[in-house]
């Protein structure tokens, strides 16, 4: 896998003195009553007030890193209102950055693509969170470091994001592979419903967003377990186009494949949620 993209906890325990390096903590929380279900979308700022990684610093995805303007959660923020947020938090030229999540690493692959999105390559996601750093017997605090504002230019690479009409235009032939990241019981719409209407862009490919991971780690596969799973995507010569329920799972498919060699996959963001609230655009139930 590429250490560029990917770093284990024993090897960032050997970076936190280095006085350019950032740890963003991109923890977010789903809270459902049912399996499936709607969700409430809860901060980890008080989970990661109890402990987190020395020095880190706090990234909230849900609010500060999110457009307050969309009438959907998630959704992509302006190039200058990110800016402002992710320079506040320390992020600009001269720093290199790494982010982890305390539980769903796909906190931590959506802060890694708005990053490369609005053109900061140097971030690395810490392999198996918060967890695997507590596995690996190393320490936590609940000392909060002040971060050092800098400033981010953005350089905004519109060619990883897909919108609503990129994804009809490919509907009426336009070329492309389509990813589903939710699990297999959502793709085809069975179960208790998130979003204002079950199931599926049609011609979608069901590559659920779990099972990059290894289920009793939390850590991503290995190389060659990716690169035969996912080489429906990898062997594609046709654009890849991966959504999910709000644009933060399917960016854990995105970056499998980036792990793989495939670095061009785009992220339809407003996802299901934006689709299904569209009572004129389809949608497949099995």
């Amino acid at each position: 896998m590429s250490e560029a993209k990917l770093i284990q906890a024993v090897e960032l325990v050997g970076e936190l003195d280095d006085p350019a390096l950032l740890v963003l903590d991109a923890t977010a929380f789903l809270r459902r009553e049912i399996e499936g279900g709607p969700y409430v979308v809860e901060s980890g700022r008080r989970s990661f007030d109890e402990r987190h990684i020395p020095g880190a610093v706090f990234a909230d995805i849900p609010g500060e890193l999110s457009d307050p303007d969309s009438p959907f959660r998630f959704t992509v923020p302006t190039p200058n209102y990110f800016a402002r947020a992710i320079g506040a938090l320390g992020v600009g030229d001269g720093v290199h950055v790494v982010v982890y999540a305390q539980e769903s690493p796909m906190w931590a692959t959506r802060l890694w693509w708005l990053l490369r999105y609005f053109g900061f390559s140097d971030v690395r996601v810490l392999d198996g969170g918060l967890a695997a750093w507590m596995a690996a017997g190393l320490d936590v605090t609940s000392k909060v470091r002040l971060p050092r504002a800098r400033t981010f230019i953005p350089s905004t690479r519109s060619e990883l994001l897909a919108t609503k009409r990129d994804v009809v235009d490919i509907l009426a032939g336009e070329p492309a592979c389509l990813l589903n990241a939710l699990p297999t019981k959502a793709f085809r719409g069975e179960g208790p419903g998130s979003y204002s209407r079950p199931g599926r862009i049609p011609g979608s490919l069901s590559i659920p967003s779990a099972d990059v991971l290894d289920p009793s780690t939390g850590r991503f596969r290995d190389h060659e377990w990716l690169a035969s799973t996912l080489q429906v995507a990898t062997k594609s010569e046709v654009p890849v186009v991966a959504y999910c329920g709000g644009g933060i799972s399917a960016t854990l498919d995105i970056f499998a494949l980036s792990l793989v060699g495939r670095d061009d996959v785009r992220l339809y963001d407003g996802s299901l949620t934006e689709w299904s609230a569209d009572p004129t655009l389809p949608l497949v139930v099995d």
